[in-house]
């Protein structure tokens, strides 16, 4: 498993986490619709996407036509 696939599991279980943690201590109502419902589909998507290698913005940023690079 290759370094960038590491940090999109980790990123990714990081945001979950997050949320569940606010959900579970009361601090936000997960069961109502909000904009955080995004952020757990962003985490969901890196979580995934560093087991699948499939990223929806991995798509539409090279339809744009953004070269793919190392970025280091």
């Amino acid at each position: 498993m290759t370094v960038e696939r590491l940090v999109r599991i980790i990123a990714g279980s990081f945001i979950m986490l997050s949320l569940a943690l606010a959900h579970f201590s009361g601090t936000v109502d997960m069961t109502q619709i909000s904009w955080l419902w995004f952020a757990a589909f962003v985490g969901f998507n890196l979580f995934q996407s560093g087991f699948t290698r499939f990223c929806p913005m991995d798509i539409m940023l090279k339809k744009a036509g953004v070269k793919p690079g190392c970025g280091l």
